[in-house]
């Protein structure tokens, strides 16, 4: 979807000079070069150079420079795994642990351990998510407001009343995301009074937190789970640690074999796990990417290549001849790049057939009496008529265009039912069931 999208951003962003098409130069990083150079091809439809080159010290690449950790502490990676524990009580575990003992640095160092006062929980599967929340909110609680009651056979932990209890996941209002962000930021304070909304204790999160989250006061993670892959590991770990010294422990559970292999190879795979980040597929111009993302990358070019389709109402202008030239030219760019990146005549003709339809519908709904044709409906009131619908649960047709990344899929609400039925159901009883088994098994037919 985002090398299709890519298409109309390119030609847009592109101007002409003393007769010769410029393109914009484009500067992207990478974790990795494996398979770098296809990938900018498909996706940018550019040839790769690498900057900076080889150098001839490995400690300085450029864009980094190796220190020793004593001068400029990075993140300690812990693994646990305990065999014939479930997973559950393992996360209980570690969970209070790690809380309790935060809490009694922070006793002893005050707001030096701040950094450690707010632990992070990183999830796979909201599945999982959801039960370490409820599990959060009752064991971790408890255990860790009378862990003082232990103290001798555990030194080092302290007290801790454990109250905010936070997630940042899809289930949450994205208006919302950005004020659990700031609540992030919030420092912990020793005296927190009742009513007072204080620093988050625990925030429960999934791989909504692998992009965009810079909250540089956390320090300390609970990794359920080795990730499906490594840049998600990476990804998600490197939120820890960016101002202060990180540490991030990974719970592997014993009975999945995938788990108990990293742990088993655990120091080798984290001194050297930027070489297992896996190369990404790109394939901006197949089936299915097209059904889902044509049509947006199509209205996307032809709106901001023509002043008269730019309006709202501009859709009802399809089909008049001062915008036939903008179709012709929306046509060609897109069948061409895909020929280029595919180098399939095959994909430029089916390209051109796709686009063909959807402007032969598209000009059948311009030209329906009654109405006037738009690109969405803006108001309840009017006689305007959108043309793009919204993904929602109706089934997606051609002019069915995502709104954002996340729309490609509509989301499925469950309804309980927990009324009973007015009339009982006809059940019948074993005995009777039983009966018409030692019928059956005389010889006569069944009815």
């Amino acid at each position: 979807m985002v090398g299709l999208y890519e298409s109309a951003v390119d030609e847009l962003s592109s101007w002409t000079l003393d007769g010769k098409r410029i393109k914009p130069k484009i500067i992207a990083s990478t974790a990795t070069v494996r398979k770098a150079e296809k990938q900018i091809n498909n996706v940018f439809l550019r040839q790769m150079s690498i900057f900076p080159p080889h150098g001839l010290d490995i400690e300085d690449n450029f864009f980094s420079v190796q220190r020793s950790t004593e001068t400029i502490p990075g993140r300690e990676y812990i693994g646990i795994c305990s065999p014939g524990s479930s997973r559950p009580a393992v996360l209980i575990r570690v969970y209070v642990a790690f809380l309790t003992a935060a809490k009694a640095l922070f006793d002893k160092f005050g707001q030096a351990a701040d950094p450690y006062m707010t632990l992070v929980g990183y999830f796979n599967s909201l599945r999982e998510l959801g039960g370490m929340r409820r599990l959060a909110e009752d064991d971790v609680q408890t255990r860790s407001f009378r862990v003082s009651m232990s103290n001798v056979l555990r030194p080092g932990l302290a007290q801790r009343s454990v109250r905010n209890i936070d997630e940042l996941t899809s289930r949450v209002n994205s208006k919302d995301i950005p004020k659990k962000l700031d609540q992030l930021e919030i420092p912990y304070m020793a005296n927190r009074e009742k009513g007072v909304t204080g620093a988050t204790d625990v925030v429960l999160a999934t791989n909504m937190l692998s992009v965009g989250v810079d909250v540089n006061r956390l320090g300390l993670m609970v990794v359920n789970g080795q990730p499906k892959n490594t840049a998600e590991y990476i990804q998600a770990t490197s939120r820890i640690g960016r101002s202060f010294p990180g540490i991030v422990c990974t719970v592997l559970t014993w009975s999945r074999p995938r788990d108990f292999s990293h742990y088993e190879s655990f120091e080798h795979y984290h001194a050297c796990f930027y070489k297992h980040v896996e190369s990404q597929s790109v394939t901006p111009f197949a089936p299915r990417a097209l059904d889902r993302g044509l049509t947006g990358t199509m209205v996307s070019l032809m709106r901001l290549e023509n002043e008269a389709l730019n309006p709202n109402e501009g859709a009802a202008r399809l089909g008049s001849p001062d915008v036939q030239k903008v179709v012709d030219f929306v046509q060609y760019q897109l069948s061409q790049r895909a020929w280029k990146v595919v180098n399939k005549k095959e994909a430029m003709k089916d390209i051109e057939k796709m686009i063909a339809d959807r402007i032969d519908r598209w000009v059948k709904e311009a030209k329906r009496p009654g109405r006037i044709l738009g690109y969405e409906k803006k108001s309840h009131h009017g006689t305007v008529a959108p043309l793009l619908k919204k993904p929602g649960i109706a089934s997606w047709d051609t002019f069915t265009v995502p709104m954002s990344m996340r729309e490609v899929e509509p989301g499925v609400r469950l309804i309980m039912d927990d009324h009973l039925p007015q009339e009982s159901p006809p059940w019948e009883t074993r005995q009777q069931n039983d009966n018409d088994a030692d019928t059956l098994s005389e010889g006569s037919e069944p009815q």
